[in-house]
C-alpha cells in the first residue's frame, strides 16, 4: 500500500513513547499531541486484534499494509499485544493469531451475559413471589454491577438500579461478592478508604471484615440503612458450575416492609434463588 506525504510514520516513533513525550512536554500543547498519538496507538491496537479476528492469522507486513504503517510500528503493536496475552505468534511461520487472552475476556463478558439470561425466570419468580424489587450483580472491579432486575407488585414505584454499580461495603450483594472474593484481593479492597454513605454504614475494615466472616458462614447477607436511608436488602450467592461465585441475586424495598421478623424469610427465600440460578448456570448438576 502506498504512502503519501500527507501520511508519513515518523511520528509513529512518539506513539509508542506517549508517555516520555508527555512528561518532558514543555506546553499543554504539546502534551495534547502526546494523549492524542496515544489514543492513535489505543485504535491501532484494537484494529490489530479485528484484523486477526478477521483473518485467522497474519504476518506483521500484512498487517502493518492494512493498518498503513511501518512493520516497525506493526511489530511494536503486536509485542505489546503480546505481552498482554491477547496475540500469540505461530513460531515456525511467524503468523500472529488471537490469544487466549482474548478468550478469557470474552469469557468474562459471556457470564455477564448468560448468566443475565439464565436469571430473568428466576428474578422475575422472585419479585413475583415477594413483591419486592430483584437484582442480580456482579463483580466490576472495586463495586457490584446490577445486569438485571424484576420489580414486583409491591415495588412498582422503586428506583431502577440496573446498569448501576454499587458501594461493595454498604450494599447485601456486595457484602456477598466480598466474602467470597480470594484472601489478598479482599484485603485489597478492604485497604481502600471505605465510604461512609449513612450513619449506618460500616466503614471499619476490622468489623467489615466480621460481617464478612458471617456472611460466608450463614450464606446471605442482610443491609438496613447503609447505602440510603429507609433501604433494606437480603442478598444470597451465585455460583458457576467450578463452584466459584460469580454473581449476588438479592431482593430490596423499604425497610417498613423488610422488617426485622420478616428477614428470615426473605434469606430463606433469596438463598433458594441462588441455589437455583446457581444450579442453571451448571453449579451441582
Amino acid at each position: 500500500m502506498t504512502r503519501t506525504q500527507n501520511q508519513p510514520d515518523r511520528g509513529e516513533e512518539h506513539v509508542e513513547n506517549a508517555e516520555d513525550a508527555t512528561r518532558s512536554a514543555p506546553s499543554g500543547r504539546q502534551a495534547g499531541r502526546g494523549t492524542a498519538s496515544a489514543v492513535q496507538s489505543v485504535d491501532r491496537a484494537v484494529s490489530v486484534l479485528e484484523i486477526l479476528a478477521r483473518h485467522g492469522e497474519a504476518g506483521v507486513t500484512e498487517i502493518a499494509d492494512e493498518l498503513d504503517v511501518h512493520k516497525s510500528t506493526a511489530f511494536r503493536l503486536l509485542g505489546v499485544l503480546e505481552n498482554r496475552g491477547l496475540v500469540a505468534q505461530e513460531k515456525e511461520r511467524g503468523k500472529y493469531y488471537l490469544g487466549a487472552g482474548v478468550l478469557r475476556l470474552a469469557g468474562a463478558a459471556a457470564v455477564r451475559l448468560d448468566i443475565s439470561q439464565e436469571g430473568v425466570p428466576v428474578c422475575r419468580e422472585l419479585a413475583d413471589e415477594l413483591g419486592e424489587t430483584s437484582n442480580i450483580a456482579v463483580l466490576d472491579d472495586d463495586a457490584a454491577v446490577n445486569v438485571m432486575q424484576a420489580r414486583g407488585t409491591a415495588s412498582v414505584t422503586a428506583q431502577n438500579w440496573l446498569g448501576r454499580r454499587t458501594p461493595l461495603h454498604a450494599t447485601a450483594s456486595g457484602k456477598v461478592l466480598l466474602a467470597h472474593l480470594p484472601p489478598t484481593l479482599r484485603e485489597g479492597l478492604l485497604a481502600r478508604p471505605l465510604h461512609r454513605f449513612t450513619e449506618h454504614t460500616v466503614t471499619g475494615a476490622a468489623v467489615l471484615r466480621g460481617e464478612l466472616e458471617a456472611v460466608a458462614g450463614q450464606g446471605y447477607a442482610i443491609t438496613q440503612e447503609e447505602l440510603e436511608i429507609g433501604l433494606a436488602a437480603v442478598a444470597a450467592p451465585v455460583r458457576s458450575h467450578d463452584g466459584k461465585v460469580i454473581a449476588s441475586i438479592s431482593v430490596s424495598g423499604p425497610v417498613y416492609r423488610l422488617t426485622p421478623d420478616r428477614l428470615p424469610g426473605l434469606a430463606k427465600r433469596v438463598l433458594a434463588a441462588g441455589v437455583e440460578l446457581s444450579r442453571r448456570m451448571g453449579y451441582g448438576s
